[in-house]
């Protein structure tokens, strides 16, 4: 089995494990974890100008591709972050999927019809790969603190901050911080230290994922197969990675040995009688079973919850690593206004109830892709069979058919959001993500919304459309104007589709790129009331 190089970092004694008693070394913000989101999340915070301490008991990025497929809105959010246009440059573009019956295909899908967008729906990207970007990306900045082989073994809840015992080489020492957020993984120490547990379903069916090295012809397009004639009976899944690297999933039987289904010598005939020959290498073999679990409460004391640490799905649909994504981005800017007494800490509450709503719709989405695609019952079983037989013949049971839906971003029923109450026919509610569109400037450059909001510096933001007047802004708002002498303008006119647009119309934007509100006719008095509710100031 050959083996990618991956980039190994050394352990290096910080001056923090010289303190001792009341000497102990104070910081603002702790993350626990060096994976996708907590890197993420480092990086956004640091870009906010809070100093953040990122520890990670491992020395290197980790082995294998693990997650592989990162949305339209995990790439719009590493936009913001600086490494968006390298994960694109490098990742493997898709929109297409196609699901099979048998020999037989069924139909196809387009996860991003409609031109106009910056990025694509999807890329393909190896884990290790993101997070080199992202290593890269946080040595780049001053204001975070990388520790490698910096285990967290104890921690101890105060009123006002939390004292964390880090193992190192050099013997343990210890951390005060203000806050501390556990992006630990699914084994999560830190949840086990606040006496956390997940809660919710473990399925018995196993997959099998291999990664394997070949040279194929086959499109860029998500394949999924149910009672494929290579694999009778069972479901399996072929994606496109970079550096000719194909991910296979083969679902197995629950009672699989999973130490001789490991095996290469066992995995070879499998991909060989999917793939019709021999001529491949494996990069990485794993074995896996669906869990869709999270915790009761993603906030214990000043110990904050984020990504597999606080919530597991199956990867059929890659809601996983995307989702840790919505985590990072949405707890930045709150935790952010907190450490600023800008916000009050109530404000870090509508993390918990925003994430831990949308882990639910993950759970929920996963749960039914795996019934679907692993039946439990006689009756789950006869019911997939009609399915299949009517997605030939008919729409709605095209529609039916689950192989794993793929990862959309949440809309939050928010207590922070706000409507002026006038009719919308369409364009995001509050508590949506923005959808982004083509915008042109004096210049005559083509760009995008995303784009202008980036240039904003993300904080809160009134996207106006120009009736003639501009609104009176409240204090550090920023602007995104569509028309009049100085405004962008919607040289397609998908922008105003979009957003519903009318002369006068405005939404306010979070610094996260959601909806806060929006209105037909804004006034100050209005995005003053709107703006202190988004903040959780009342």
């Amino acid at each position: 089995m050959t083996q990618q190089s991956r980039a190994q970092f050394g352990y290096r004694r910080h001056v923090d494990q010289d303190r001792a008693g009341a000497n102990t070394a104070e910081h603002p913000v702790v993350v626990v974890g060096a994976g996708p989101v907590g890197l993420s999340l480092a990086i956004d915070l640091a870009q906010r100008g809070q100093p953040v301490v990122l520890l990670d008991d491992a020395d290197r990025i980790g082995e294998g591709s693990r997650a592989i497929c990162f949305s339209k809105r995990s790439l719009e959010y590493w936009d913001r972050l600086g490494v968006g246009g390298r994960m694109v440059d490098k990742g493997v573009v898709w929109s297409v999927g196609k699901i099979f019956h048998g020999a037989s295909q069924l139909y196809q899908f387009n996860l991003l019809p409609e031109q106009g967008h910056k990025r694509p729906a999807f890329i393909n990207l190896q884990q290790f790969y993101a997070e080199a970007y992202l290593v890269d990306r946080v040595q780049e900045l001053a204001a975070i603190d990388l520790r490698w082989r910096n285990r967290v073994c104890g921690l101890e809840q105060r009123n006002d901050h939390v004292v964390l015992t880090v193992e190192t080489p050099d013997g343990p020492y210890r951390l005060r911080a203000n806050y501390v957020v556990a992006c630990d993984g699914a084994r999560s120490s830190l949840r086990q230290m606040v006496g956390a547990e997940f809660a919710g379903k473990v399925f018995e069916d196993q997959f099998l994922i291999a990664d394997v090295r070949m040279t194929a012809e086959f499109p860029t397009e998500r394949w999924f197969w149910f009672d494929p004639p290579f694999h009778t009976g069972r479901s399996a899944l072929l994606h496109k990675q970079p550096d000719d690297i194909w991910r296979i999933d083969l679902q197995l039987n629950p009672d699989a040995d999973p130490a001789v289904e490991k095996a290469p010598e066992n995995v070879r005939p499998r991909i060989a009688r999917m793939l019709g020959h021999e001529k491949f290498e494996f990069e990485w073999i794993s074995l896996y079973k669906f869990q869709c679990r999270r915790m009761e409460r993603f906030i214990h004391g000043r110990v904050i919850f984020a990504g597999d640490a606080a919530h597991q799905v199956s990867p059929f649909g890659a809601r996983g690593a995307n989702s840790g994504l919505e985590d990072a981005e949405n707890l930045a800017w709150k935790l952010d206004r907190v450490l600023r007494k800008s916000s009050p800490e109530i404000l870090l509450e509508s993390y918990h109830s925003e994430r831990s709503a949308a882990a639910d719709e993950n759970i929920r989405e996963s749960t039914r892709s795996t019934d679907f695609m692993a039946p439990t019952s006689r009756q789950e079983a006869r019911l997939r069979r009609a399915v299949l037989s009517l997605a030939r013949e008919t729409e709605f049971g095209k529609r039916m058919i689950n192989g794993g839906r793929l990862s959309v971003p949440s809309v939050y029923d928010s207590p922070l959001s706000t409507e002026d109450g006038d009719a919308w026919r369409s364009g995001p509610r509050p508590g949506a993500s923005i959808p982004d569109a083509p915008v042109g400037g004096s210049s005559g450059k083509l760009a995008f919304l995303t784009e202008a909001f980036i240039q904003t510096g993300t904080r809160f933001t009134l996207l106006e459309f120009s009736n003639g007047a501009a609104v009176d802004l409240p204090d550090g708002v920023g602007v995104i104007r569509i028309g009049g002498d100085d405004g962008l303008s919607d040289p397609t006119g998908l922008l105003g589709a979009r957003y519903d647009a009318e002369p006068g119309t405005a939404y306010l934007l979070r610094p996260d790129g959601y909806v806060a509100a929006r209105f037909r006719h804004p006034t100050r008095a209005a995005l003053d009331a709107a703006l202190v509710r988004a903040a959780g100031i009342n």
